[in-house]
């Protein structure tokens, strides 16, 4: 019973730590209608800065928590007023993508200037364990319930009493009414945004003071616990994001007591699931609260597409089929093959995010599954690799739109959102099934490339195998686009009300689509396995999603040519300027933000 106390006082106490992330996202939505993927940099930048205050200026606590309020809020003001407030009249896309930029350069940033070994961050209170019945509470347990409960308190005074709260509560429920009442609206953003940063900032150093220890990989989960509280509890719903923080608190805690600690994720993720499908305004959202309206129209920048000529196609296919054959060093046709490899899945994700309008934060999963689909088909069956890859294919397609289907119900930022949590599912997943996927262990002995009993291990094969395999991808997805399908995708995209009007189902060709892009995916998941010859969970992460995004946006949503490009100039960039390898993330995460911000259509334009 002891124990059962204890795990139930740990998850109010992390549900109070995410809670405060929780609470700054959801005054965020309330006003901006924006998922700020950015709330977990600013709370990484918070931890540092604590650990800077703690560790080399020896400040006392309060001035500790202070000082990384008001830094945590600067660096929140900048975002809004340099990252943000530019594309208030873009596409409504444009600002979520944003954010994902800033997180990536804010992330890269913390890393290059303290390197990513983790550091200790002691937390400043006496090591002391009070009894309170059956079970144990300690200072810093104190400590955070004091902090949320007094954040709590005191913004509940600030929107109920103060004319700036009264301003924020106007916006939230009426963006428009509110500035021809004469609300100053940026105003209300910057202070929104500056009190979401002050919150998520001194989260971060209490999590850091609460395990003993901060590292520079700790934003992603951050982010992601507080998207998961927000929308459990009603996004935009500043009391439903606390309730929803606590709740998921005590999910995990119970969970790891059962399970054990491999687990605590994968309860988050399929509570955040479960609410989605069932109740996608969140548990505590009003009866009356209507739903997230779609993307329809406003999904991506209008623009004409750039037409190249077929003849210059051909050209540039032969240019880089013969390639291997001139004197190039063995280091830059494995670049090229690694760009191959994006290029597949970024067909993959042009075709379900630029032609149907399905953004996916979770694409890599289906990388995964292909992956280990092939990796177990050839190592435990002893199918042929060819036919593995094939298997790994058509496993990612029916299984990733099996997994994705839910989602399809779902409008504007939660389709996201979804996938997002889908993606986290399926790397946790492998995980934890180790009788099947061996778990943390992962996969190794695969065997490597081969065709028709001939093994590929020359780079020259290598290359012109996934080249190859690349270019049959697009000239089928290229012929679908022009056909009636791919035309009825483009209706769904662009306005998905009138798209059923029509009489088109939109889960039907939400399904297609994703079978067509899946399989794409699952193939490069599956070459890749070969080439690899290990995988494990962490092969196929959420940044690889981020970076495939990144990649169509470049290229040009929904644009076939475009992704191949992208990937090309994405992976070849950072690979010619050697010096710049160990900034690749952040070059990642700034021509994302050039990208959104001077052509969101991307170089070639959205088709």
């Amino acid at each position: 019973m002891s124990s059962w106390l204890d795990y139930t006082i740990n998850g109010l106490i992390v549900g109070n730590v995410y809670a405060l992330v929780a609470v700054g996202l959801a005054l965020i939505f309330g006003v901006s209608r924006l998922i700020n993927f950015a709330q977990g940099s600013i709370y990484l930048v918070g931890a540092y800065i604590g650990w800077v205050a703690v560790v080399q200026l020896h400040t006392p606590l309060p001035l500790t928590i202070i000082l990384v309020a008001v830094a945590a809020a600067l660096v929140g003001l900048i975002i809004e007023r340099f990252g943000l407030r530019p594309l208030q009249n873009s596409v409504r896309i444009a600002p979520l993508l944003a954010t994902i930029g800033i997180s990536f350069v804010l992330d890269q940033l913390v890393m290059l200037t303290f390197s990513p070994n983790p550091r200790a961050l002691p937390s400043q209170l006496p090591d002391v364990r009070f009894q309170i019945g059956g079970g144990t509470i300690g200072p810093l347990d104190l400590l955070i319930a004091g902090v949320g409960l007094t954040s709590a308190l005191l913004l509940f005074v600030f929107l109920r009493y103060s004319k700036l709260g009264w301003a924020v509560r106007a916006t939230a429920q009426d963006r428009d009414a509110a500035m021809q009442m004469g609300v100053d609206v940026n105003r209300v953003n910057q202070a929104v945004f500056g009190i979401a940063a002050a919150l998520g900032g001194v989260s971060g150093l209490l999590v850091g003071m609460y395990y003993n220890q901060i590292d520079t990989a700790m934003s992603l989960q951050a982010t992601l616990k507080g998207v998961v509280a927000e929308v459990v509890g009603g996004a935009g719903n500043v009391p439903g994001a606390v309730i929803g923080s606590l709740l998921l608190g005590l999910v995990e805690s119970y969970g790891v007591a059962v399970f054990g600690t491999s687990y605590r994720n994968l309860f988050a993720f399929l509570l955040l699931v479960v609410v989605l499908v069932l109740r996608p305004n969140g548990l505590f959202a009003s009866a009356r609260q209507a739903p997230p309206e779609p993307l329809t129209g406003t999904f991506i920048a209008p623009s004409r597409p750039v037409r190249i000529p077929r003849w210059a196609l051909l050209i540039a296919a032969a240019v880089f089929a013969i390639l291997p054959l001139l004197p190039l060093s063995f280091y830059v046709l494995q670049t090229l093959i690694n760009a191959w490899l994006l290029g597949m899945l970024a067909l993959s994700l042009t075709l379900v995010a630029g032609t149907i309008g399905q953004v996916s934060l979770g694409h890599a999963a289906l990388l995964a599954i292909g992956a280990y689909t092939s990796a177990l088909l050839s190592l435990t069956f002893a199918v042929p690799v060819g036919l593995a890859i094939i298997g790994g294919g058509l496993m990612s397609a029916a299984l990733g739109t099996a997994l994705i289907s839910p989602s399809f119900r779902l409008r504007g930022h939660y389709v996201s959102i979804a996938t997002l949590a889908i993606g986290e599912i399926v790397s946790l997943v492998i995980l934890n099934w180790e009788s099947v996927t061996r778990g943390p262990i992962g996969i190794s002995g695969i065997p490597p490339l081969s065709l028709f009993g001939y093994e590929l291990v020359s780079p020259i094969s290598i290359y012109w195998f996934s080249f190859i395999v690349m270019v049959v991808l697009a000239l089928l997805q290229g012929r679908l686009l022009g056909s009636h399908l791919g035309r009825s995708f483009r209706a769904i995209r662009d306005d998905d009300i009138a798209a059923r009007a029509y009489g088109l189902s939109l889960n039907r060709y939400k399904s297609l689509a994703f079978i067509f892009g899946g399989f794409a995916a699952g193939v490069s998941g599956g070459i890749a396995a070969h080439l690899y010859s290990y995988i494990n969970h962490e092969t196929f992460n959420t940044q690889q999603s981020i970076l495939a995004l990144t990649v169509v946006i470049l290229g040009g949503l929904g644009n076939v040519v475009g992704a191949i490009l992208g990937a090309v100039a994405l992976v070849g960039l950072p690979e010619v300027f050697r010096i710049a390898a160990e900034y690749r993330i952040l070059i990642y995460g700034i021509v994302l933000l050039l990208l959104v911000r001077f052509r969101p259509q991307g170089l070639l334009g959205t088709v």
